[in-house]
This record gives structure tokens, sequence and C-alpha cells, in this order.
């Protein structure tokens, strides 16, 4: 795709619809962090024989919402520390080996950089949760007909709790936590820093689960279809009114306003899974210190400037 197939840069900068939240979103979100407080703070550190000097691996399981056993790999650099944290969360079933080499890589940058895999969708992390309605391929229409069966409940939760075990580490100074990730690992970057006070800095490379609404009227590719699916399959506006009343409490627009830290947020004017748009929505809600970098002939994709510029956000943030 060689020309943006969405609003032009000049209109996305000042595209600001407005939030969809519902009148007890704030509530919903109070109440279910209390519930997770319910789960004790519990997780086991394994050590994992990795072929890189000047770090130590461990593989990391812990409870999540609910009590769903979460998997993780946490990376530290050599050393008693404590050093400065670093959440990573992946993109949608996408954590292969490359993501722990990379969580690997932050660690050799000096941070003790945790990847959490989302339940359900990679290695041993396991979705807990009974569905009673929803399409049973992919993730993004479980549960969809109730905010508190959502799917993306559990996962937002989750992304809170990892954060918590992170900080809870005598190798990791608590004030100096990031979190960082790319399309549903931006989403989360954006969630956790809405629903925990632990980072001070968020680093979120195209964020998906922005302005749903659009999403599904305007995406081309990616998971966003799964819902455009099962709206085609059901047929019915009733239905397709209570999916999208479920999907505005995960909304991470409607969640952007609850953000303080620092933020920094990159987009290709060119990426057909995260529309620019959904994302400057989301972006233009935020009311912290924040940045955008715009990359005009990029899609969804690795961007050698966005890293570097990540780079320097972290560096001067976290280990000034």
């Amino acid at each position: 795709m060689a020309q943006p197939y969405d609003l032009p840069l000049s209109e996305l900068e000042k595209y600001k619809p407005p939030l969809t939240r519902q009148p007890d979103f704030d509530a919903f979100w109070d109440r279910t962090l209390r519930e997770l407080a319910e789960t004790p703070l519990s997780y086991e550190l394994t050590p994992h024989d990795y072929p890189a000097r000047g770090v130590r691996m461990f593989k990391v399981v812990y409870s999540g919402f609910r009590g769903a056993t979460i998997q993780g790999w946490l990376a530290l650099p050599e050393g008693e520390g404590p050093f400065p944290g670093l959440m990573l969360y992946h993109g949608y079933n996408w954590a292969m080996e490359g993501q722990i080499h990379d969580t690997v890589n932050w660690a050799l940058h000096g941070y003790a950089a945790f990847l959490m895999l989302c339940r359900g969708q990679q290695g041993e992390s396991a979705d807990n949760t009974v569905y009673s309605h929803g399409a049973q391929a992919g993730w993004m229409s479980k549960g969809i007909l109730s905010e508190d069966e959502y799917y993306y409940r559990g996962v937002y939760m989750d992304a809170v709790r990892a954060l918590e075990v992170l900080a809870s580490l005598d190798q990791v100074d608590r004030t100096r936590i990031g979190v960082s990730g790319g399309s549903q690992g931006g989403a989360l970057t954006l969630a956790a820093a809405a629903l925990s006070d632990i980072p001070v800095v968020a680093a979120a490379d195209y964020p998906y689960l922005a302005h749903f609404e659009r999403a599904i009227d305007i995406t081309p590719s990616g998971p966003y279809l799964e819902l455009n699916e099962f709206f085609r399959r059901n047929g019915d506006p009733e239905i397709e009114a209570r999916a999208k009343r479920t999907l505005s409490y995960f909304d991470v627009m409607n969640l952007a306003p609850r953000v303080k830290c620092r933020t920094w947020v990159s987009i290709g004017l060119v990426d057909t899974i995260t529309p620019p748009s959904t994302v400057f929505a989301a972006y233009n809600h935020l009311n912290c210190e924040k940045s955008i970098s715009v990359f005009r002939y990029f899609g969804h994709e690795y961007i050698p400037r966005a890293h570097e510029q990540r780079l320097r956000l972290l560096l001067e943030t976290l280990q000034p």
C-alpha cells in the first residue's frame, strides 16, 4: 500500500472522537482491581539456561486474575541491582522465541525485563474462564456480551499483576519501572498505565484495542475482523449493540484519560491492522506528558527509527 488509506495526517492530529464510556466505567474498573487484589501475590522463579553472558534468565509462573496460572520470562542483568524494571507485553497471539531473545536484549541494556505471556495465547498461560458466548476462533469475541466475562478483563488484570510481580523483586527499583509493547502489547501498555500507579513511563507501538467503533468499520485486515465475523454470523442488531457496549469498557481510548505517566506512542500511516485514526483517537485523549512518532511509509511492522526513539525515552526516564 503506497498511500495512506485512513484520514490525512492533518486530520489525524486533531481527531478526538467522543469517549464511549458507560456511566459505571470507572466503578467497573475499581471493582475489577479490588477483585484482583483478593488473589494474593504469588509467583515462582525457575532458572532457565540461556546462552548469553551478562544476563540471568528465569521462567516465571504467577497467579493472575481469578487465580489463573500465567507464565512469563524474566531476564536480569548480572549484579545485585536494584535495576530499573521494564514490563513487556506481546502482540496478538505472537510471543515466539524471538521475543524471549528481545527480553534478554533489554536485560543487556541494563533493565530487569519481564515478558508476560497472555492467557490462552502463549506458553503455559491458562485461560480459566468458561465463556457463555462468543466465537471459538481467536479471542476477540470471547465473553463479548458481558463486561464481567469478556476475555480482555482477565488479560488487563494479568498485566497489572505482572507489574506487581516485577515491582516486588528485590533486584528491581520500584520507582523506576516502565511498560512497553506493540499492537496488542501496545494496548496492554496503555491499559496497565491506566490501571496501575507503578509505571513511570509507557512506550506503546501502534496500540490495538482502540476506538472499536471505527476499527470495526474500516480495518481491512487483522484480528479486528473477528468482531465483524461475529456480527455477521449473528446478524442481530441487539447483539451487536450489546457487544459494542461491552467493548467500550476495554477500549484504550476510554482508558487513556486515566494514564498519568509519561507516554510515547508510534504509528505508521499505512498500518492496516491498527488504523492510524484509532491510534490517534486514543493518543489525543491522553492528558499526561506525551509524544507521538508518525512514520509515513510504514505499516504494522518493526520500525527501526521508532525502536531507537523508544530506547532513548526509556534511557532518559529510567536510567538518567
